[in-house]
C-alpha cells in the first residue's frame, strides 16, 4: 500500500496582479491536480491537519498545499495497438514482414503479442507494465506543466533569462513531507527556503516539512491563506469603523481587491474635511473605494462620514504617520471633486441641456439633444400607461442627459444620472422629476434593481426603447462579441423593468411609437427588433432556472405584453407539474402536425350533427363546456385557470385519438373532426403552444 506525505508548493514573485490574483491561484491550484491526476497520482483529503486544500496566495506567492499526496506511481501499464490480424498474418496463418517488424520494435516474439477485437476486427497488441516513478521524481515537471497552462495574456521576461512569466519570480519550494523535490522551474532550483513578509521580516523562512508552511510564513508576518486574510481584514475593518462609532461599506470586489494587495493587514483609521461632505456622497465613495482602495465609514442612517478605512500592509510603529499619507493622498482628488460640483452648480442643470444641441449622438441620429427629445416623446406616452405624470416625464426627459456636460460627469462617468439627480435638486426641479433622471440609468448592471418609482420606470424605458430603435435603424446591430451601443443589455435593461415593475404595455405599438420618432433617412426592421427583445428574456429566465421548453412555448405565441409574457411562463410552470401536461403536450404536438399538413381550408366551426363517433361527441361536448369555462378566464388573464380546467380535457382527446380516424375519406367528416382538433389546439394556443413541452 502507497505511502502518504503532504506536497506544498510555492512560487514567490515581484507583487502580482491584485485583480488577476484569484484566478491565477485557482488555475495553478487546478493545474497541480491535473498534473497528478494525469500521472495516476492519488491526492487525497486529511482532516487532521489545519492546512486548506484550496489555493494559497498573497501578492507575492503562488502556493498549493494538499495534506496527503501517495509518495509512487500506481504500476504503469501500457497497450501499444499492432497492425490487423487481416495484415499481420498471411494466408497460411504465418506472420508478415508488418508484424515481425512491430514485434521486433517492442521486443518481444510475434507470438507472445496479444489479440483484441475492436470496430475494424481483431488486431494485435503488445502489453506491458513497469514500475511507477517516485513522486518526487515528477513534481518539478508537474509545477512547469501547471505554470504554463495558466491564463497569463502577456508573460514578461526578466533579466538574462529566457523565462517569461507574469512577474518576475525569485524562489521555488517544493517540499514533499520533509524532503525537497528536486528540479528547477523558470530558472530556480526547488528549495525549502521561503521568504518572510518585504518590511517585517526581509530574509528567508526555513521550512522544516510542508505541513508547518502556514504557521512558518505567520510567524514571518504572512497570512498565506486568503481566507484568514481576509477575515483579518474584515476584523480590522469593523474594528475601525466602530472606534469611528459608525459602519464601513465594503463591497465585495474592493474587500478581494485590497486582500490581493496585503500579506499582513492592518486597518488604519482616516478623516477628511467634513466641508468635503457637500459633495455628492458617490462621488467621494468612488474616489474613496476605486482610486484609492479605502472603506468609506457611514453613520447609523447610512448617510457617509468624514471617517474612512485605509489597510496597509505593514503594522507600523509609527501609524500616524501612514494616516497622514493616506490623508494627504484623497484630499486633492476630493478638492478636484468639490471644485468640480461647484463649478457645474454655477452653470446649472438647463445650461447644460441645452449645450447638448452641439453633441453628436450618432452621425444617422442627430446630436444628444435630439435624442433628449424623441425620448420624452415616448416618456410621455409611456407615463400616461403607468400611472406618472406626463409632464414631469417630458421635463425628466429633456435634463436626463444635461449632466453629461457636467465637469463632474466628465471626471466620473460613472456619475451619469447620479449627479443629474442634485444639480436638478438644487435648480429647483421636483423630488420626482430630480429622483427620475438618476432612476433612468437603472438596472445599471446585471443584479442591479429597477427604477423604483413609476417616473422613473418610464424614462427608463423611453430611454433604452429609443437606443435600441435608433441602433437597430443606424445599423449598428450586435454582431459576435461587438455592442458598442450596449444593445443587449439595453434590451434586457427593458425586459426587466417591464416584467419586474409589472407594466401592463403593448410592446409592439411602443416600438411603433420609437419608429415614428426616428430622423428621416433611417428605418427600422420591428419585427427583428422584437425578436431580438425576446430573445434577451432567454437568458433572464434560465437565471432562474426556467426550461428552454417553457420559454419556447410561449414565445411561440408571441404575446405583445412583456408582463404577460411573464404571466404565462409561470401558468406553464404550474401545467408541467400536472400529471396530464406530458400527454396533452403530445396529443397537441400530434394535432399541430396534422393541420399543417392539410391544404385545403379547415371549416371555422364544428358541426354537431356530423359528428358520428361517440368518440368525437364525448371530445366536442368536452371542449364546449371548457371553453364556456375558460372564456372568463382568458378575459381575467387567469392563466393559471385556463390551463389547470384545459387539462381535463387529456381523457376525452386520448380516447378521441384511439376511436376515431381523422383524415376519413368521407370529406364532410374528415374536415368536421379537423375543425374540432383546431378548436382544441386554438385553445391551448390561447396561454402557449404547449406542443414545445414534448420532446419527443
Amino acid at each position: 500500500m502507497a505511502d502518504f506525505l503532504p506536497l506544498l508548493i510555492e512560487l514567490g514573485t515581484e507583487e502580482l496582479p491584485p485583480k488577476a490574483l484569484p484566478e491565477l491561484a485557482q488555475a495553478f491550484h487546478a493545474g497541480v491536480l491535473k498534473g497528478l491526476a494525469a500521472r495516476r497520482i492519488v491526492v487525497r483529503e486529511d482532516n487532521t491537519g489545519e492546512v486548506p486544500t484550496g489555493p494559497l496566495y498573497t501578492p507575492r506567492r503562488l502556493a498549493v498545499y494538499l495534506p496527503a499526496v501517495s509518495t509512487q506511481q500506481p504500476i504503469q501499464h501500457s497497450e501499444v495497438p499492432g497492425p490487423y490480424t487481416n495484415i499481420g498474418l498471411d494466408a497460411q496463418g504465418q506472420p508478415t514482414q508488418a508484424l515481425l517488424g512491430f514485434a521486433q520494435k517492442n521486443g518481444v516474439d510475434w507470438t507472445k503479442l496479444d489479440r483484441v477485437t475492436d470496430a475494424k476486427g481483431m488486431r494485435f497488441v503488445f502489453r506491458s507494465s513497469r514500475p511507477g516513478s517516485a513522486t518526487s521524481e515528477l513534481l518539478a515537471e508537474i509545477v512547469a506543466e501547471a505554470l504554463k497552462a495558466l491564463p497569463v495574456p502577456k508573460p514578461m521576461r526578466w533579466g538574462e533569462r529566457d523565462f517569461a512569466f507574469v512577474r518576475p519570480a525569485h524562489w521555488l519550494v517544493i517540499l514533499f513531507g520533509r524532503d525537497v523535490a528536486p528540479g528547477e522551474v523558470l530558472g530556480l532550483k526547488s528549495d525549502r527556503m521561503s521568504r518572510g513578509h518585504r518590511f517585517h521580516h526581509a530574509k528567508g523562512v526555513w521550512l522544516n516539512e510542508a505541513g508547518e508552511y502556514l504557521q512558518a510564513m505567520r510567524e514571518a508576518k504572512v497570512l498565506a491563506d486568503p481566507r484568514e486574510r481576509r477575515q483579518r481584514v474584515l476584523a480590522e475593518i469593523r474594528a475601525a469603523a466602530k472606534q469611528a462609532g459608525g459602519e464601513a461599506r465594503v463591497p465585495d470586489a474592493l474587500l478581494e481587491e485590497v486582500n490581493c494587495l496585503v500579506e499582513w493587514p492592518k486597518a488604519v483609521l482616516c478623516s477628511f474635511e467634513p466641508d468635503f461632505l457637500r459633495v455628492p456622497p458617490e462621488a467621494l465613495v468612488l474616489t474613496m473605494e476605486t482610486n484609492q482602495k479605502f472603506f468609506p465609514v457611514m453613520d447609523a442612517d447610512g448617510k457617509l462620514t468624514e471617517k474612512f478605512i485605509g489597510i496597509a500592509n505593514i503594522e507600523s510603529k509609527n501609524p500616524d504617520e501612514v494616516r497622514k499619507g493616506y490623508e494627504r493622498v484623497i484630499r486633492p482628488r476630493f478638492a478636484d471633486a468639490a471644485f468640480f460640483f461647484d463649478e457645474d452648480l454655477k452653470q446649472g442643470l438647463a445650461s447644460m441641456a441645452e449645450g447638448l444641441a452641439s453633441v453628436t449622438y450618432q452621425q444617422k441620429l442627430g446630436t444628444v439633444a435630439d435624442k433628449s427629445a424623441r425620448v420624452a416623446a415616448l416618456a410621455r406616452e409611456i407615463a400616461s400607461r403607468v400611472g406618472a405624470s406626463p409632464a414631469d416625464a417630458d421635463r425628466a426627459a429633456v435634463l436626463a442627459k444635461a449632466d453629461l456636460q457636467s465637469r463632474l460627469v466628465g471626471e466620473f462617468p460613472e456619475l451619469q444620472g447620479t449627479a443629474g439627480r442634485y444639480y436638478a435638486a438644487a435648480a429647483g426641479e421636483s423630488e420626482a422629476v430630480a429622483a427620475a433622471i438618476d432612476e433612468a440609468y437603472q438596472p445599471r448592471f446585471a443584479g442591479d434593481a429597477i427604477a423604483p418609482s413609476p417616473l422613473g420606470r418610464a424614462l427608463a424605458i423611453a430611454e433604452r426603447l429609443d437606443t435600441l430603435a435608433g441602433g437597430f435603424a443606424a445599423g449598428l446591430k450586435p454582431t459576435g462579441n461587438k455592442d458598442p451601443f450596449a444593445l443587449r443589455r439595453n434590451a434586457l435593461g427593458l425586459a426587466r423593468t417591464i416584467i419586474e415593475g409589472e407594466l401592463e404595455l403593448d410592446l409592439p405599438a411602443l416600438v411603433d411609437a420609437a419608429a415614428a420618432n426616428l430622423p428621416a433617412g433611417v428605418s427600422l426592421d420591428k419585427r427583428e427588433l422584437l425578436d431580438f427583445i425576446v430573445d434577451r428574456l432567454r437568458g433572464y429566465y434560465a437565471d432562474q432556472d426556467v426550461p428552454t421548453l417553457q420559454f419556447e412555448a410561449v414565445a411561440e405565441v408571441r404575446p405583445d405584453s412583456l408582463l404577460d409574457f411573464d404571466r404565462r411562463l409561470k401558468a406553464i410552470a404550474e401545467f408541467a407539474r400536472l400529471r396530464e401536461s406530458g400527454a396533452l403536450a403530445a396529443a397537441n404536438k400530434r394535432i399541430r402536425n396534422i393541420l399543417r399538413k392539410v391544404e385545403t381550408p379547415i371549416p371555422d366551426r364544428v358541426d354537431s350533427g356530423k359528428l358520428a363517433e361517440p368518440a368525437e361527441q364525448a371530445l366536442h361536448e368536452a371542449l364546449s363546456s371548457a371553453l364556456a369555462d375558460t372564456d372568463p378566464m382568458l378575459a381575467k388573464r387567469d392563466y393559471v385557470g385556463t390551463l389547470k380546467r384545459l387539462a381535463k380535457l387529456q381523457a376525452p382527446v386520448d380516447e378521441f385519438f384511439d376511436k376515431t380516424m381523422v383524415m376519413a375519406d368521407d370529406t364532410a367528416l374528415r374536415d368536421n373532426r379537423l375543425a374540432l382538433l383546431r378548436g382544441v389546439a386554438d385553445r391551448f394556443a390561447a396561454v402557449a403552444a404547449v406542443e414545445q413541452l414534448s420532446a419527443g
